[in-house]
């Protein structure tokens, strides 16, 4: 395939179930993948009537059709992963940092090529966070950036940790453990299943010289022992993610934050707190039931000892466009303390 395919038969033939190699200009591909998502862009034709459930559960179906069709479109690498596309930009060091040091010659979605330049970018360049004093963090590919920062701000406004041990769990970026350190924690472990988010927090840790401070380690949720504070941003959907990068907001049936109360009792010291950050947008969508999470809390032995909240700032929930725009407009982000009920 190359520039001379419309973007209405390439459809048609991605429907088909074809997979389609771009051999034109890159230039072109991109246009023609931006002209095959406007089409494939979710519109619902009448909303009246329809729950928010329904709407989102649409939104979220549409998406992921747009993702299996549009993967249809593929390039081709060299074994010096040069991109065989005219007038393409120089891919090489951002497919080795995504990929690894021994990748070689392979086809692959445009789609997904994209999500690598676009995540080595963001890895470069960072992302300022208003809690470190507009200070940069920096993803890495397949990790999930404090492009959001509410969760973040909740944490740098509690009651600072000064001497307190504390444990991040989750850590991805390694973001809040930076915060807690920089507020005056003594130690921080940081702990995260993924391997990627493992180096990527230890990277963010070293660039802000907080290596004796910070220790980051791979760990299904917690780490041995207790800690004075046990921090976890949970993923906010109970939903089944598409793809990894997903797992960071979209958790079957709260899976992770469940095994978590269930679990923190037994890593707490005596007087510690369970900070969980979470957003209500799951009840405002109807994923989840209203009062489950404080029955969940109880039934693992906790207690509310405090809640800060804090209402959304991303460019979604003032878009009035949006057929969900109400829930994300009311949508409530809150750090919930707990302590073990004695």
């Amino acid at each position: 395939m190359d520039d001379r395919l419309p973007a209405d038969r390439a459809l048609a033939r991605l429907r088909r179930g074809e997979r389609l190699l771009y051999t034109g200009d890159y230039r072109n591909a991109r246009q023609l993948l931006s002209a095959l998502a406007r089409r494939l862009e979710w519109r619902p034709r009448n909303t009246k009537g329809v729950g928010v459930r329904e709407l989102f559960l649409s939104e979220r179906a549409a998406k992921g059709r747009e993702a299996t069709l549009l993967s249809g479109v593929r390039v081709e690498l060299d074994a010096s992963l040069r991109l065989r596309c005219a007038n393409a930009p120089d891919v090489a060091e951002a497919c080795r940092v995504a990929w690894g040091a021994d990748a070689g010659a392979r086809q692959v979605p445009l789609r997904e090529l994209l999500g690598v330049l676009g995540s080595w970018e963001w890895q470069r360049k960072g992302i300022p966070v208003a809690a470190l004093d507009g200070r940069a963090v920096h993803p890495h590919y397949g990790v999930f950036g404090p492009v959001r920062q509410e969760y973040v701000g909740l944490v740098g406004a509690a009651p600072a940790p000064r001497g307190l041990r504390v444990f991040d769990v989750g850590t991805g970026t390694g973001v809040l453990s930076l915060v807690l350190a920089r507020a005056g924690a003594r130690e921080v472990v940081a702990t995260d299943i993924e391997p990627r988010a493992v180096a990527c927090a230890r990277e963010n840790v070293e660039r802000f010289g907080l290596g004796a401070r910070i220790r980051v380690q791979q760990a299904d949720l917690f780490p041995e022992g207790a800690a004075d504070r046990v921090v976890f941003n949970p993923p906010w959907l109970p939903l089944r993610p598409h793809s990894p990068i997903e797992s960071a907001l979209y958790d079957a049936d709260h899976q992770l934050l469940r095994r978590f109360l269930q679990g923190v009792r037994a890593h707490l010291s005596p007087g510690g707190e369970a900070w969980i950050v979470l957003s209500d947008l799951a009840v405002r969508l109807g994923l989840r039931e209203a009062g489950a999470l404080e029955r969940w809390w109880t039934d693992a032995g906790l207690q509310l000892a405090w809640r800060k909240d804090t209402h959304p700032t991303h460019k979604r929930a003032a878009d009035e466009g949006d057929p969900l725009h109400a829930a994300r407009r009311a949508e409530v982000t809150t750090l919930f303390a707990l302590t073990a009920v004695r």
